[in-house]
């Protein structure tokens, strides 16, 4: 039983360093085109050249 009071302690600080990583994510925009990524590799006229 002493041993749940760490536990809790651990699982809550887990939560809250995702939730830092989840408002980074979306605040700098990681996920405003998913789908636009996944079909510009398919594209025939795809250059991947250097400029």
């Amino acid at each position: 039983m002493e041993s749940i009071v760490p536990l809790i302690g651990v699982t809550l600080l887990v939560g809250l360093v995702w939730l830092a990583v989840m408002a980074w994510a979306i605040r700098t925009r990681q996920y405003s085109d998913p789908k636009g990524d996944a079909e510009r590799i398919l594209r025939t006229d795809y250059d991947d050249t250097p400029q």
